[in-house]
């Protein structure tokens, strides 16, 4: 019905109308992106039939965003360090290619937090990223600028990675879905920084996108070959499906307690799971849970398999040139001239403690084990759990670094392995997005995929900021 260089040309003035707001598009291609709609066009006027198009190119026109982490050709690739602010990626991540290859038409790459360990999208190269919904919030990191640019419905699909909650973290806080895929499925190569020894077991690639019924596409595109472990193919009978729940952690020192907004939206999904499919949801309280942001911590610093120890933070920041000391970089910060932002001079400083605790981290390592195989045997093939995404919505700016370790809920399930899919449920009385997470067993991530389309059905996904 409309033509592709129409399509381009709507999401191109889109972001230059909101983007001065929201910040979130770092670096555009909107030249290059205009002359490949115009060649979509003319394959589509010349070319084969379109059941052939649609079988070689399932994402032919489709405009899309990238995170800034991930390399684009001839886009920049600091990941908001400051030393690295002259990076221009002269190849494609390896989704990112097959994305391209799919027919999709890249408009530019979005903020991050700096180096991707941190949950408010702000850096030293590109400043901060607002939440389309109130731009005193955050838009959550650090995929924030791809949730952002979501968010205000200028991009239809977003390209993110998560270790921690980075991609369900900015999806909950936009109010658009996320899927954190089954570890080890969709390759990570190709973007900055890069998980190393155990970390590759709980970094995930995966796609962000406006609405429900676009993650499975884009997911099976990213996954490439891989795409044959999970079931997508499998049809999913919401009935059979064992629904639990569990409303918050179980109290941990270290989290906030979970908003009564949040914990209502939460059982009104319970009360229409029920109603509506004439299923019992199962409370369940796993205690362990309580001890999520210790049991990541560990895990994340651990050595893998081969003795390997895990890649220091800081030495990340220094990227390949001098070392970085935090006490020193603390010192700058207080009098304004370090290049790094507060909350990486912390976890770098969090890091330097961690490596102190040899045998407090060998038993929340074993813990970390012990709860994967709960949460395995509890999940089975047929089961997924209704867990909050965050203690919080969107908070305001800065005012992460009073809660640093509210990114628990999502964490947990880096370490553990297990597909995850972010599912907005709404605004609440301040307008900010409402949500939930969607977790499954190990490559069954058609079971939280097919529950995430259907609760959009239900609670009405995505709402334009604004309206």
């Amino acid at each position: 019905q409309v033509s592709c260089i129409e399509v381009v040309e709507a999401y191109v003035e889109r972001i230059k109308e909101v983007n001065p707001l929201i910040n979130a598009v770092v670096k555009d291609r909107f030249e290059e992106a205009l002359q490949e709609a115009q060649q979509v066009d003319k394959l589509l006027s010349e070319g084969p039939g379109n059941d052939y198009l649609e079988e070689k190119f399932p994402l032919l026109g489709v405009p899309i965003t990238v995170k800034e982490a991930f390399s684009l050709h001839g886009m920049p690739n600091t990941s908001g360090l400051v030393n690295r602010r002259n990076v221009i990626a002269t190849s494609d991540a390896t989704v990112v290619s097959r994305l391209k290859q799919a027919g999709a038409i890249p408009l530019g790459v979005t903020n991050c937090s700096e180096l991707c360990m941190w949950y408010e999208s702000s850096n030293r190269v590109y400043g901060r990223t607002n939440n389309p919904y109130d731009l005193q919030r955050i838009v959550g990191g650090s995929s924030g600028g791809e949730g952002g640019v979501l968010a205000a419905a200028c991009s239809v699909i977003g390209v993110g990675s998560d270790i921690g909650g980075s991609i369900r973290m900015p999806a909950f806080f936009n109010g658009v879905f996320g899927h954190k895929p089954t570890t080890g499925v969709v390759p990570n190569d190709g973007q900055f920084p890069n998980a190393h020894g155990v970390r590759t077991s709980f970094l995930c690639t995966g796609p962000m996108c406006r609405y429900a019924e676009d993650l499975e596409p884009v997911l099976r595109v990213m996954a490439g070959p891989g795409v044959s472990k999970l079931k997508l193919n499998e049809k999913v009978s919401l009935e059979k499906i064992k629904f639990h729940c569990m409303d918050h952690d179980g109290g941990s020192i270290f989290v906030s307690p979970v908003d009564k907004e949040i914990l209502q939206a939460q059982k009104k999904v319970v009360e229409h799971i029920e109603s509506d499919l004439g299923v019992q949801v199962q409370h369940v309280s796993i205690h362990k849970m309580k001890y999520s942001f210790q049991i990541w911590s560990a895990m994340m610093s651990s050595k893998d398999s081969n003795g390997q120890e895990a890649q220091r933070f800081t030495d990340l920041l220094g990227d390949h040139g001098k070392p970085v000391w935090p006490l020193w970089e603390l010192l700058k910060w207080l009098v304004g001239m370090s290049s790094h932002t507060f909350p990486a001079i912390a976890v770098g400083l969090m890091e330097k403690l961690m490596k102190l605790n040899h045998s407090g981290n060998a038993k929340l390592v074993s813990m970390g084990k012990s709860l994967q195989e709960e949460m395995e045997a509890l999940l089975g093939q047929d089961g997924v759990l209704l867990y909050p995404s965050h203690p919080t919505i969107a908070p305001k700016h800065h005012s992460p670094i009073c809660m640093p370790f509210n990114f628990a809920y999502t964490a947990i399930f880096n370490v553990l392995g297990l597909p995850v899919t972010q599912c907005p449920l709404g605004l609440g009385s301040e307008g900010l997005p409402l949500g939930i997470q969607l977790v499954a067993a190990a490559y069954n991530d058609h079971l939280t995929l097919a529950v995430a389309r259907y609760l959009e059905k239900a609670f009405g996904g995505w709402v334009l900021p604004g309206k």
